[in-house]
């Protein structure tokens, strides 16, 4: 993948926008984009392997155009027509060559060795992109989002970008990020404050606001909101991720020890994974002080 560059005089240049009428026509083939969940027009959504950034392949009407994720190499359907950040394009041969890929792995069938091809040129052309680009408000939450799906690789590997943590026998609690308020979120199947639950949170956390979130229609629920400091460098992001690490690992231990254990001595064979470290990206080296500080008081929800 290259730099910002396309054609104006492509005859074959699909249009994005045909179908919106009243706006610019906009091409967004070759597109790298950076897209959320209202962009996927197929339910449910991602999957742990998903980054959220990916090549538009084909892009002639925005209610409906195929994409690439870069992380999953799986093809998905976006709606481009709504608020769209695009952070680069690729070269009209990267686009063919990730089409004759794509055409190997639909005849190779479950070819390992012709799906990892894809699978390590789509991430490749991922991370070279984002040390181009670097980091900034516009790739923060696609940086956020690797780091959290290690973490959820390490604590709780499954097909949801989620760590489940197992209170009681039918008590299941997911914490997953959202990654545009820098918030890790856990979710309970109740509409009751659960005492246990926010204690755990409250020590585990003790230095972010932790609010109570509930709901009164379908049933009601309740979700408790860790809001953390938002990055402004790569290297608060990483300490970002690394306080939610800490934080997850002592709610694993309060509540399931034995699985907690077992976790311990995996990572202390394997060693914890840090996709972000393969990244080169130079920031200029600057030393922050908090003059002051809030703490979130100790065994209260807001």
């Amino acid at each position: 993948m290259e730099g910002t560059t396309f054609s104006l005089h492509s005859a074959a240049r699909p249009e994005a926008m045909a179908d919106v009428p009243g706006v610019c026509e906009l091409p967004l083939t070759r597109a790298v984009v950076h897209y959320r969940d209202l962009h996927e027009v197929d339910p449910p959504g991602g999957r742990i392997q998903d980054i959220g950034l990916a090549v538009v392949l084909e892009g002639r009407f925005a209610s409906s155009a195929e994409a690439l994720d870069l992380g999953s190499s799986a093809v998905k359907l976006l709606d481009l027509s709504s608020e769209l950040v695009v952070l680069d394009w690729v070269y009209e041969p990267t686009l063919k060559h990730i089409n004759h890929l794509l055409t190997e792995r639909a005849q190779g069938g479950e070819n390992l060795d012709v799906a990892g091809r894809l699978g390590a040129y789509s991430f490749q052309m991922a991370l070279s992109l984002l040390g181009r680009v670097g980091y900034g408000p516009l790739t923060r939450p696609t940086f956020l989002r690797i780091g959290f799906r290690d973490i959820c690789r390490d604590l709780d590997f499954h097909e949801g970008t989620a760590v489940r943590i197992v209170l009681s026998e039918h008590q299941v609690v997911r914490a997953h990020l959202d990654y545009d308020s820098n918030s890790l979120v856990f979710s309970t199947p109740s509409p009751e404050p659960d005492a246990s639950l926010e204690t755990g949170v409250l020590e585990a956390f003790p230095r972010s606001d932790v609010m109570r979130i509930s709901e009164t229609h379908n049933g009601g629920s309740a979700c408790y909101q860790v809001r953390l400091l938002l990055p402004a460098s790569l290297a608060e992001a990483r300490e970002a991720l690394l306080t939610i690490r800490r934080g997850l690992r002592a709610l694993l231990a309060r509540f399931e020890p034995e699985r907690f254990k077992g976790i311990e001595q995996h990572l202390a064979t394997f060693g914890s994974r840090d996709t972000l470290s393969q990244l080169h990206i130079r920031e200029r080296r600057t030393k922050a002080e908090a003059l002051q500080t809030r703490h979130a008081a100790r065994g209260t929800v807001h």
